[in-house]
């Protein structure tokens, strides 16, 4: 009894011998700086002394303290409120052309020639994902400059008006362009994956009773991809909230893009700049908690008008 129960341990270790790599990396990289970061936000430094660079520095108990001034932050707020405006745009248009590219790849179309381009066509709207984000915002930066723009040279000699694309209520779309060009395809693909897994035998039946490719896409596609409209919108809904790169790479180009222009970008600069990293690592947790909260609830709420729809059913 004893040999078998101790032949039968071995198998029941297995899997967490193979779980014990990810479980450290994880735990190394990233459990580990968000334990740091939250300790961090809850100390801060006092100077002992004549002034600032004759005296001693010491690292002290803050309790709430950086948490309190980083929700009265006003510019922390301001932020939080151009990222909304951002993502009131980025969201809804990425995830639209997503969902249109992929009705449009998945659309009937039969024969060879007609194969391949679907290939491609899936292939050119993929790639600009594989572009990192701080090129594509310095591709795209130029391209807004009006010395240097294209499209500026093209509405200037049609007589049209030149918009300032990095001023104003435009930097915005100019902003949430960068987002869609580079984010759309990803999207793209988890949806028309999903509209491949569909059995062939639904279409097949829709076309029997006389349903067009639109009645087709907008009764029986569409809703057999809402889970991944789901799931896309979560990581959208992420990736806004975190938006750093572009408005940082655009920086440089414009004066209408403060230091503070998103959360992030106020986390970096009271770390790096100023040198207050213990009030940075508080901003930082708070950012992360809201961000916590609004996707959990978002997919809390997704989850629950599901199995309200599947009880009417």
């Amino acid at each position: 009894m004893t040999r078998r129960g101790g032949a039968s341990a071995g198998p029941r270790r297995a899997p967490y011998v193979f779980l014990l790599p990810g479980l450290a990396l994880f735990a190394l990289f990233f459990a580990l700086p968000i334990g740091y970061a939250v300790f961090l936000s809850f100390r801060r430094v006092e100077v002992e002394g004549l002034g600032l660079g004759s005296g001693a520095r010491e690292e002290v108990w803050a309790g709430l303290a950086n948490y309190t001034a980083a929700l009265g932050d006003s510019e922390l707020l301001a932020g939080a409120l151009r990222v909304l405006g951002y993502g009131a745009i980025v969201v809804p248009a990425m995830l639209g052309a997503a969902l249109l590219f992929a009705l449009m790849l998945d659309a009937d179309r039969r024969g060879r020639r007609e194969t391949w381009l679907r290939g491609f066509s899936r292939l050119a709207i993929f790639l600009p994902y594989a572009v990192p984000g701080v090129i594509a915002a310095l591709l795209w930066g130029f391209l807004y400059l009006p010395d240097v723009s294209p499209f500026h040279h093209a509405l200037g000699a049609a007589g049209l008006p030149e918009p300032d694309l990095l001023d104003g209520g435009p930097l915005y779309v100019a902003l949430a362009n960068i987002a869609v060009w580079g984010g759309t395809g990803f999207n793209m693909i988890v949806i028309y994956t999903s509209l491949r897994a569909v059995p062939t035998e639904v279409y097949e039946a829709a076309r029997l009773d006389g349903c067009s490719q639109w009645q087709i896409a907008l009764r029986i596609k569409i809703p057999m991809v809402v889970p991944s409209l789901v799931l896309t919108f979560f990581f959208s809904l992420i990736a806004t909230l975190q938006v750093f790169s572009e408005p940082t790479t655009l920086k440089p180009l414009t004066n209408s893009v403060p230091t503070t222009w998103s959360p992030l970008m106020k986390v970096y600069q009271d770390a790096f700049v100023k040198g207050d990293i213990h009030s940075a690592a508080a901003t930082a947790v708070v950012i992360a908690a809201v961000t916590l909260v609004l996707s959990f609830g978002f997919l809390k709420a997704a989850n629950s008008r599901t199995k309200q729809q599947g009880a009417t059913r």
